[in-house]
């Protein structure tokens, strides 16, 4: 039994870890064992990557899982996939093509209208003056009017006709733009599965994990007080946007702030030896060529060429020129043309056929050397696993090239050297003498140094009778470019451009060095459209409590904010934030990130209810011997009114000037406190900032007085004066 009929499994969703960019989706397959253990996994997703497949077996009942890949079968569909978005659209756009067509014609016909003008006959010298028919020329002014005015008047109709086909189409874009990509094509139905091999019998559970791009998330809150409630209700939710190809109903949502795609192998430093000791290389996976691989075809080659099929080239053995074939055969006289690099010369008409293509393959690095007994050229042949190396021709250090060779590259075996293929006539010489003898390259030492997709064994591919040289029978990586999946790739990590909501940060960004997870309470469903959706993770605990803020320096009005502390276990990343007070909704402003135990503020806007007024005075004068000092006396004095129902906590903030200066000194009278400068408190702080901190009953004032002297040696004083405020 193959991988094709073996037994299908189908499979469900059940849980998605959402990362910065890319997603992590496991599913949950059941079923029993076969007897050969082959089982096919259905409704993977069109867009995941091969390479981060694995699966396990969830319950204890003994069973594991030997082996995983992925393949993909695309077979024509049976019935025509509902596609009544698309045919919308292409509908849409032949309706707008009409209406702006029928608008191109009317415009033609407004400007031939217009275009009408009374023509005077030619007048010749003889010919007397004659009467201009002003009847005539008012009759067809009239008639020209008459003409543009009902001509416009459809123009105009024709032109909201183009608008409301343009809206129209508009719109219909739009919603196949946000449509969810989970459907198949119109005519091909395309399967993804997870063919795995199990070791055991009985009932088991499969659990698929793969990883896919195309999903990106940020975070957002919700936040709900009540004034004079020490306490809060933050809700943490996240917008989340996916186009990977399947819509995720009812999974179990998670999101991570980490790198999918970032290296944790630790990183390794080798020892450096001096000395004929070395240590042992580690084992590289590659072995020496079988023996007698080169006999393994040669009932093949002794066959000779199969008999070419109308319209198609015939087979030949390795090593053969081909002949080019029409629709009834063989062209016995080809078209000659200049032969490219590593190809033999053409001869020309009348010389017989070109000399056949050479069987030596460019040296690679690591291969033995063949026998030049046998008339191939001396060199290096590459080596495959199970037999060669790599099957990219690596660059090898060669000795002085010849004029017109690229530098770095061995040359082709010259036509002389090439071997004949089996049951074929040599070919004759190339005309003008003997084949130009080319230097061999000096091989390179050392064992094959293979990648880690040549140790990929399950992508691997044997090679067949119909590949040329060293590469029959032998296993090479088959690189294979899909490009229907590097499109639906590429489809996919669009959505990393989408624009980011209001105040919104993207993770990275706002994680910091620190990886977070938030798992979600409820499952969710997301479809595959690639535009924001909202998802509810869970309910926060945070300390909450209401203070005022006023810096009447700078304006004269006292600003609410919520001190917010994170009392959890996990950082609060940056993102917007709504804040309700009670069942009113206040406005979304944004929140910094918070680590564990971190406090800030969140601005509510200007409180009516609080007053604040500010009034300063300056006194000049001198001091000292002689009047040597300049003294300036700067007093502040500041109203506050609380007209709410409640008490509060107002911060009021003003600042002192600094110098580093010893020669001007600066003396404060005020009860005010310097905020810590290492940055303790809520934010950090500008140098010379002092903050009252006053408690004010429902309907009290108080009143706050300070001040500070500066004062200044008459060596200090600028020409011109000193500055006052």
């Amino acid at each position: 039994m193959t991988a094709r009929t073996a037994q299908r499994w189908d499979s469900a969703l059940d849980a998605v870890v959402v990362y910065a960019q890319g997603a992590l989706c496991r599913r949950l397959a059941r079923g029993s064992v076969p007897q050969d253990g082959r089982v096919r996994v259905t409704g993977l997703p069109r867009s995941l990557d091969p390479g981060s497949l694995r699966a396990r077996v969830t319950d204890a009942s003994g069973v594991r899982v030997t082996e995983a890949r992925v393949e993909v079968e695309a077979e024509p569909a049976v019935t025509d996939a509902p596609d009544a978005l698309r045919r919308e659209v292409d509908r849409l756009l032949d309706a707008c093509e009409a209406a702006r067509g029928h608008r191109d014609r009317q415009l033609v016909v407004i400007e031939e209208v217009r275009a009408l003008r009374p023509v005077p006959p030619v007048r010749r010298r003889e010919d007397p003056h004659r009467r201009t028919p002003v009847d005539a020329w008012l009759g067809l002014a009239e008639f020209v009017d008459e003409r543009l005015a009902a001509l416009q008047t459809r123009l105009v109709d024709l032109e909201e006709a183009v608008e409301r086909a343009e809206h129209a189409l508009a719109v219909a874009a739009d919603r196949l733009a946000r449509a969810s990509t989970d459907a198949p094509d119109a005519h091909l139905e395309t399967t993804v599965s997870a063919v795995l091999t199990l070791d055991g019998t009985g009932d088991v559970e499969v659990e698929l994990e793969y990883g896919v791009p195309g999903a990106v998330w940020v975070p957002a809150y919700r936040l709900t007080h009540r004034a004079g409630d020490s306490s809060g209700r933050l809700v943490l939710r996240a917008s989340v946007a996916q186009r990977t190809g399947e819509d995720w109903s009812g999974v179990r949502i998670a999101l991570a702030t980490a790198d999918l795609r970032r290296r944790t192998d630790l990183p390794r430093l080798r020892s450096m030896r001096i000395g004929r000791r070395q240590p042992a290389p580690s084992p590289s996976g590659w072995r020496e060529p079988p023996a007698g691989l080169a006999d393994l075809f040669t009932g093949y080659d002794t066959a000779g060429p199969r008999p070419a099929r109308p319209g198609s080239a015939a087979p030949l053995s390795p090593g053969a020129a081909p002949l080019p074939v029409a629709a009834d055969g063989p062209v016995p006289a080809p078209q000659y043309k200049a032969a490219a690099y590593g190809e033999p010369p053409a001869a020309p008409p009348g010389h017989g056929a070109p000399p056949p293509a050479p069987s030596v393959a460019p040296p690679v690095y690591g291969a033995p050397p063949p026998d030049s007994s046998a008339g191939g050229a001396e060199g290096v042949y590459p080596q495959a696993f199970g037999g060669a190396a790599d099957e990219r021709a690596r660059a090898v250090p060669s000795r002085p090239r010849a004029a017109g060779r690229p530098r770095g590259m061995v040359p082709a075996a010259p036509a002389a050297m090439a071997p004949a293929a089996p049951g074929l006539a040599p070919p004759p010489p190339a005309p003008g003498g003997p084949a130009p003898q080319w230097p061999a390259a000096e091989p390179v030492t050392g064992p094959p140094r293979p990648t880690g997709a040549e140790l990929d064994y399950t992508a691997l591919v044997l090679r067949g009778p119909e590949e040329a040289g060293v590469r029959r029978g032998r296993l090479f990586p088959d690189a294979a470019f899909d490009p229907v999946a590097a499109e639906y790739r590429r489809r996919a990590e669009a959505v990393t451009a989408l624009p980011l909501p209001g105040h919104a940060v993207r993770p990275r960004e706002s994680a910091g060095s620190f990886d977070h997870r938030f798992d979600a309470v409820a499952r969710a469903d997301i479809p595959s459209d690639g535009t924001w959706h909202t998802v509810t993770v869970g309910e926060i605990p945070v300390g909450l409590h209401t203070e005022y803020l006023c810096v009447p320096s700078v304006e004269q009005t006292v600003y609410a904010t919520l001190v917010l502390s994170n009392s959890t276990d996990q950082a609060l990343l940056a993102g917007p934030v709504e804040v309700t007070a009670g069942d009113d909704f206040q406005l979304t402003t944004a929140l910094p990130t918070l680590a564990p135990g971190g406090v800030s503020r969140v601005g509510l806007g200007p409180a009516q209810g609080i007053r604040v007024t500010r009034r300063t005075n300056l006194h000049e004068s001198t001091a000292g011997l002689r009047n040597s000092t300049t003294v300036l006396d700067h007093r502040v004095h500041v109203e506050l009114a609380n007209l709410l129902a409640g008490p509060v906590t107002v911060e009021v903030r003003e600042r002192v000037p600094v110098t580093s200066d010893t020669d001007i000194r600066i003396d404060e009278r005020a009860d005010w406190k310097i905020p810590p400068e290492d940055g303790e408190g809520l934010e950090q702080h500008a140098p010379g900032t002092r903050i009252w901190r006053v408690e004010l009953p429902a309907g009290s004032t108080t009143a706050l007085d300070g001040g500070y002297e500066i004062r200044i040696a008459s060596a200090k004083t600028l020409a011109g004066g000193n500055r006052r405020s």
